[in-house]
């Protein structure tokens, strides 16, 4: 194993951590990214590259649960959010419905969104629609959130944005994108629908990795190791620095902003594949 091939599992660690929590598609860079780095380490087979983008993943998923440790533990009991009533509060229940419909939609469709979505014509497509969805929550949701905490989120919002999380099934979406647009077209202020978008992706991502992880199992070549943990580490780390900047971020630039970054790397697209 090379030095050159280390820096390569960092700079793909850099894109998961980077993106994966902001509104621009994590699944859709990588897929570009893997055209364009991951193929080029010799040394790994395409299971063994499919495990490693799966453990890259658990580092992004690691530093959620790190930036959001009260909540986490509140949600199980173990913590008290100051305000928190028996009548106002955010718990599992509002978790639950919300991943529901894409878990359940995920699941069924798992087979064909690998085989016929994960391709850089259809992250186009999704990079386009998605940037589209966030204009429209920002140009014309409530100028007044009704819901600016997460103790204020009820069931039925929950569900809703949760049904909204479906289309990023699409690779390019942007799990991100739907359910913070979703909750801010629902009334919630952007860094309460940010909030709880990341708190979804702990159960979500944990559940999609751990299965890929079980099905990968046989892949797992240990001599690999280092370029594994070297990819988990700087996904973790650049994620924690992603998230901590992007809910700083949010309630002060909306979400145009990154959607005219969608729209523009979509054009890139176009121009260097197609024209």
């Amino acid at each position: 194993m090379e030095l050159f091939d280390l820096i390569k599992a960092v700079i793909l660690g850099f894109v998961e951590g980077m993106t994966e929590f902001a509104p621009v598609s994590s699944t859709g860079h990588m897929i570009i990214v893997d055209e364009m780095w991951l193929k080029t380490v010799e040394f790994l087979e395409q299971g063994s590259a499919n495990t490693f983008k799966i453990v890259i993943q658990l580092g992004s998923i690691l530093a959620v649960v790190v930036v959001m440790w009260k909540r986490m533990l509140s949600l199980v009991g173990l913590y008290k959010i100051p305000g928190q009533t028996s009548s106002r509060k955010f718990n599992l229940g509002h978790v639950l419905v919300g991943i529901i419909p894409a878990g359940v939609l995920g699941v069924l469709f798992e087979d064909f969104i690998d085989e016929k979505l994960f391709f850089t014509s259809t992250v186009i497509v999704g990079l386009i629609i998605g940037a589209i969805l966030m204009i429209i929550a920002d140009k014309f949701g409530p100028r007044r959130p009704r819901v600016t905490s997460l103790d204020d989120l009820s069931y039925g919002s929950a569900f809703k944005i949760g049904i909204i999380q479906c289309l990023s099934l699409w690779p390019g979406f942007s799990r991100s994108g739907a359910t913070i647009s979703g909750g801010v077209l629902l009334g919630l202020d952007h860094k309460t629908a940010s909030d709880f978008t990341f708190i979804m992706a702990v159960p979500i991502m944990a559940g999609a990795s751990g299965l890929s992880l079980v099905k990968n199992w046989d892949q797992i070549n240990f001599d690999h190791l280092s370029f594994y943990i070297i990819g988990f580490v700087s996904a973790f780390v650049f994620a924690l620095i992603s998230i901590k900047f992007f809910l700083k971020l949010i309630s002060r630039v909306k979400l145009v902003p990154f959607a005219i970054y969608r729209i523009v790397l979509a054009a890139i697209l176009i121009v260097v594949l197609y024209l």
